[in-house]
């Protein structure tokens, strides 16, 4: 199987360069003087996700012949937004499937970009897409499954070990595996000594499972999204899969509470709103600190789009919640 190479990941930074921000590396004060930390504002973004680089490249290496006929995305909400805003940039209509467990802030984000989204049941999300590729004539830019995709998430790679040339620990969340995939193939390709390190959430914990494993582990749709990262509920394809088990050194989980206290920590100290699913780095960072090496470390903040009402809820206390 083919995989991503750093070739690959150059040529899409040079693709989406005035597309996607580069973003900085903030340093933390409030890090361990062990283990100091910076961060990799990804929500910082147009659309608020790093989803936009994938989506990016991918589609601006769609041949010109095809693009009028325009693109079709299923997604959970990022890749969504990310879609509809770089169709809306290149001129070519966006027809977006999202569940219909997808927050309300991500859709009417999607729809604000011009884009038409359909929901539907959970487990129709690809079905529906693939129907509408098929009536449509259009362009399928899948979330995670793609070589493009997965190159132009790995800029953020190239990125950090720019940046940080001495990193020597990279956390990155896992859901579908793009991400990570790309992001892991930039640092390794970079800086072979530097350790990239997975992230997901427990109640989605399918590719720690698969990786401890050395194969694909099934979980159900309604097992993944138990947890409140609603974007990390994806389970990682035989591509993405293939690309973690070569270039992952590894892969940690993190509790729900874990999740919810980082978003506070991000918020309070870091003054960034990150969603939960963008959260699980500081999250694994504040409370798996016994499995993870040591040194310079970069936590990718993924993204953050949340509801309001959520926001509030994470920003209380353990001690006062109710639920």
């Amino acid at each position: 199987m083919k995989l991503t190479t750093v070739e690959d990941v150059r040529a899409a930074a040079e693709r989406i360069r005035d597309t996607a921000v580069r973003t900085p590396l903030l340093p933390c004060d409030w890090a361990d003087t062990d283990r100091p930390l910076w961060l990799k504002p990804e929500n910082l973004q147009p659309i608020g996700a790093f989803k936009i680089r994938g989506a990016a490249n991918a589609i601006a290496r769609i041949p010109e012949a095809d693009r009028a006929n325009g693109v079709v995305a299923y997604s959970s909400g990022n890749h969504a937004q990310a879609v509809a805003y770089v169709a809306k940039r290149f001129g070519l209509p966006a027809v977006i499937v999202v569940p219909e467990n997808t927050p309300a802030t991500k859709i009417d984000a999607t729809r604000g970009h011009g884009a038409e989204v359909v929901v539907v049941p959970i487990t129709d999300r690809e079905i529906v897409a693939e129907r509408l590729v098929a009536q449509r004539g259009a362009t399928l830019v899948p979330p995670f499954d793609h070589l493009d995709v997965i190159a132009g998430q790995g800029t953020i790679g190239l990125e950090i070990v720019e940046d940080l040339a001495d990193v020597d620990v990279v956390l990155v969340p896992v859901s579908g595996g793009g991400l990570a995939s790309g992001v892991a193939t930039a640092v390794k390709g970079l800086r072979p000594d530097a350790a990239v390190i997975g992230v997901e959430p427990a109640l989605a914990g399918d590719a720690a499972e698969s990786l401890a494993a050395g194969h694909r582990v099934e979980w159900s749709a309604h097992d993944r999204a138990r947890t409140i990262a609603d974007g990390l509920r994806a389970a990682p394809s035989d591509l993405t899969f293939a690309h973690l088990l070569a270039r992952l050194d590894g892969i940690v989980t993190v509790t729900e509470d874990q999740i919810r206290d980082a978003v506070a920590t991000l918020a309070t100290r870091a003054r960034l709103v990150a969603e939960p699913s963008g959260a699980v780095t500081t999250a694994a960072y504040l409370h798996r600190a016994a499995d993870l090496p040591r040194g310079r470390t970069v936590a990718v903040v993924s993204g953050g789009n949340l509801d309001r009402d959520l926001l509030a809820s994470l920003l209380v206390t353990p001690d006062t919640r109710t639920s």
